[in-house]
């Protein structure tokens, strides 16, 4: 999530829709200007004990994040905690219960992409090693309560942990036991927007079943390839979903924005602190009519926030958020950006991807969507056609658009080995889930911490 530094108080207050408007639009690049941000997630845990460290404890979570000033990051507080450090490879951040976040900078290729989350992932294992702590690479804690994890001392997330049981059954397992990747993406024009957004809606729950790897919950089968995914159907209605109306016609930034304005608000960040407003309307924070903050009106830097706690299936901002995939290992973070910069950032595997969805009903997705976590590749889409059958489709269609950007490392490859995992996947119908489920009901006979010696990383 976020990290806020300062109020930006200095700014001018929001005065017409086409400022809210101009967030969207300013993100409209050229295709050479286009860039990858990959963002991944992954737990951390004591190597003794399996415990998840707790913030402020000898070898815990600070602990952590100051070793890892020694590559050169710089520490980000908050009411006098480190809570993020900030670097040439984008923002090292905390999610509620300690998971460990990269938000990776933005990159022109696939390769720096994967280079960056090596040097990353190389770091966080040196000052794991010293410090006895190891790091799990899946979508869902396998094995711990909610009240066995420790919550940061983030403002916005105390806000967010009290506001969550009024709104859903499972918005605090999403906070306290996930762990995703994600990528996020450009746009030429709204209409290139609009196009990719609807494309990335569609084919969200693909790549939840490519990526499925949280079978378990609590020690056990939990019924589901992506509980993580599963969660989100229960977190906050008000701000979750497939947002049908993407499929709409006339659908562009000023529809998105009237989503995003009827999505409650969480808080206001001011003098370096978040003022709970959960619940509250950022329609009437623009009269001036917030309860939390009375007689104020938001600055661009309070819609920007604002945007950022909206959690549909793909987000929109300055850039495209391709939301949904549960956590993996190393080529696992490196396949999600492939998957969709395939798909996204070819004109022609754009069109070929649309051509293969643009049929859909709405009733199709969200069918789709329901089934997906529990029965991952197995799930059908329309016509009865299998996921792992459109799964190939498309995997083709992401190398031809990875082929056609002809983006190469030093050695001559392009990018397109990138999608050899996920190829994997649909050539043994058997996605992360499935196998950990394999090994939970065969050689670990039902012992979960095995789960632990998985390679993650």
């Amino acid at each position: 999530m976020s990290t806020r530094t300062a109020s930006d108080l200095d700014e001018p207050t929001i005065e017409s829709r086409d400022e809210l408007l101009s967030v969207f639009a300013k993100g409209e690049k050229p295709p050479e200007r286009w860039r990858i941000g990959t963002e991944h997630e992954k737990f951390v845990y004591r190597l003794s004990d399996r415990r998840a460290p707790s913030y402020a404890e000898p070898g815990g979570i600070r602990d952590l994040l100051m070793g890892l000033t020694e590559f050169g990051w710089t520490p980000i507080e908050e009411g006098g905690n480190v809570i993020a450090l900030a670097g040439q490879d984008g923002t090292v951040s905390l999610e509620p219960a300690g998971q460990l976040e990269l938000s990776g900078a933005p990159l022109e290729n696939l390769h720096q992409t994967c280079a960056e989350t090596g040097r990353h992932l190389e770091q966080v294992k040196a000052i794991g090693d010293r410090l006895g702590l190891g790091f799990l690479g899946v979508g869902l804690w396998p094995d711990k309560r909610r009240d066995e994890l420790p919550v940061m001392p983030k403002g916005r997330y105390k806000i967010m942990l009290d506001h969550m049981p009024r709104v859903g059954t499972m918005g605090l397992d999403m906070m306290l036991r996930t762990c995703t990747i994600q990528v996020n993406l450009d746009y030429q024009t709204e209409a290139d927007m609009v196009k990719k957004f609807r494309v990335g809606l569609a084919l969200r729950p693909l790549a939840t079943a490519l990526f499925a790897n949280s079978p378990f919950l609590e020690g056990k089968p939990n019924g589901f390839l992506s509980y993580r995914s599963h969660i989100w159907t229960d977190t906050d209605p008000g701000r979750t979903g497939m947002l049908p109306f993407v499929f709409e016609d006339g659908f562009g930034y000023d529809r998105y924005a009237d989503y995003a304005l009827d999505v409650p608000m969480y808080f206001v960040f001011r003098d370096g602190r978040y003022i709970d407003a959960a619940g509250q309307s950022f329609r009437d924070f623009l009269k001036g009519e917030l309860p939390a903050l009375p007689g104020e009106k938001p600055r661009l830097s309070d819609w920007v926030d604002h945007l950022s706690t909206a959690f549909p299936e793909v987000r929109l901002k300055s850039f495209l958020e391709m939301r949904g995939a549960d956590g993996g290992p190393w080529n696992r973070i490196c396949a999600l950006p492939a998957f969709w910069v395939g798909l996204l950032y070819d004109q022609s595997a754009l069109d070929a991807a649309w051509d293969e969805v643009k049929h859909w009903t709405i009733e199709d997705h969200n069918r789709i969507r329901t089934e997906v976590p529990r029965l991952g590749l197995a799930a059908k889409g329309p016509r009865g056609r299998d996921f792992r059958t459109l799964g190939k489709t498309i995997l083709d269609i992401a190398a031809s658009g990875l082929k056609a950007r002809a983006r190469f490392n030093g050695v001559g490859d392009n990018e397109d080995g990138y999608l050899d995992p996920l190829r994997r996947v649909i050539a043994e119908g058997q996605t992360p889930a499935d196998r950990l489920l394999e090994l939970y009901n065969g050689e670990w006979a039902g012992d979960i911490d095995r789960v632990y010696g998985v390679k993650s990383f």
